[in-house]
């Protein structure tokens, strides 16, 4: 089975599944206080709202990037909430036509906020009617084609947009300059998602202890979804063999049964890892090779299997390709390997010695 056919169903998938659109409307925070984590964030967002309060202006754009899973929407509806206005969503791919993001932004009331998911897969048409919707509040259409076309500009009312993406790089810079606020949300600590498990526990009627929260915690790869959609999963098996009580033990159980380990990889992670030790010496090993190997497309590897392990420290990107580190043998239980390519990975033929490849940890 590839890593494509198995990602649909895979448990610690970062992007949003249908059961998690079950689940999470009564799990998300609405307000600030109730928001887990990115202090940093909340402290800013607080005086920034509070002094478009006092202005009575709408909140300025706001553009949050980084990995999927952390918790974007979420703070998309508590600006919302907190500016006391309603909250419109869409996402790039559902906006096609200039005429989708007309009729969206002409049907604004003002000060609302309109969300855009997947900001970055805006088409490039679309995108440009946007430019002086965020400076100047005005649409500008053209109708009708050929010597007949004719432009047509509308007034709308003052909004604040709020973009996600998980790739900020992708935007163009005249889109990514029309933000005023920018932040990327980082990956969680173990001790918060330890709270946000808690708290869902609590809003689910689960029982469990502070031990079976923070084992749950520390398997979540520091996303919020997995650490809500692993708790729920947990549920299950302390309801069917544990009299619904979920404890250390407990936990450890339903995830191993899950093949879900200490640092938080699954039996895909080990796989993708696996590869690049097995098939091309521990690396280097260019993407689209990898890609190729394992049976997934370059750009999936890249957002879902990679930040992760980079993050911490198994997987080492480098300008000749990707590598394994002397971390990610250890935890396998592998035998770090000399660095001497294999025959499709980037730099094949040249040798390699131990310590020339740029990250590279070396085992002494």
């Amino acid at each position: 089975m590839s890593l494509k056919e198995s990602d649909q169903e895979r448990v610690l998938a970062p992007q949003r599944r249908p059961e998690d659109d079950d689940a999470e409307p009564g799990l998300r925070p609405r307000t600030l206080d109730e928001y887990v984590g990115q202090e940093a964030i909340k402290e800013n967002l607080r005086v920034f709202m509070q002094a478009a309060r006092q202005r009575g202006e709408p909140l300025d754009h706001v553009l949050l990037h980084g990995p999927p899973g952390l918790g974007k929407t979420t703070l998309a509806a508590i600006i919302a909430h907190a500016m006391q206005r309603s909250l419109h969503m869409t996402s790039g791919p559902a906006i096609e036509r200039p005429g989708d993001v007309a009729a969206i932004l002409t049907s604004l009331q003002p000060g609302d906020v309109l969300f855009i998911d997947e900001i970055h897969r805006l088409p490039r048409v679309v995108e440009e009617i946007l430019y002086p919707a965020m400076e100047d509040f005005r649409l500008d259409i053209v109708i009708g084609k050929g010597p007949g076309a004719r432009s047509v500009r509308l007034d709308i009312p003052p909004f604040t947009l709020v973009g996600a993406t998980t790739r900020a790089g992708s935007l163009t810079s005249p889109l990514r300059d029309r933000f005023g606020v920018v932040f990327r949300l980082d990956y969680y600590r173990p001790a918060e998602l330890q709270e946000i498990v808690t708290r869902s526990a609590r809003l689910l009627d689960v029982d469990i202890d502070a031990q079976g929260a923070a084992e749950i915690a520390r398997r979540s790869r520091g996303t919020p979804r997995i650490a809500n959609r692993l708790l729920r999963r947990v549920r299950d098996f302390a309801q069917v063999r544990a009299g619904g009580r979920i404890t250390l033990a407990v936990a450890r159980e339903a995830l191993t049964s899950m093949a879900v380990d200490e640092m938080g990889l699954d039996s895909l992670d080990r796989r993708l890892l696996g590869t690049i030790l097995d098939q091309f010496g521990g690396g280097p090993v260019g993407v689209e090779t990898l890609a190729a190997a394992v049976g997934e497309e370059a750009e999936t590897i890249e957002d879902v299997y990679e930040p992760f392990l980079l993050q911490i420290g198994f997987l080492a990107r480098t300008p000749r390709g990707r590598m394994v580190t002397a971390a990610a043998c250890q935890h396998l239980g592998r035998p770090f390997p000399s660095r001497r390519p294999g025959p499709g990975s980037a730099g094949a033929g040249q040798p390699v010695r131990r310590g020339e490849v740029p990250g590279e940890q070396v085992l002494f």
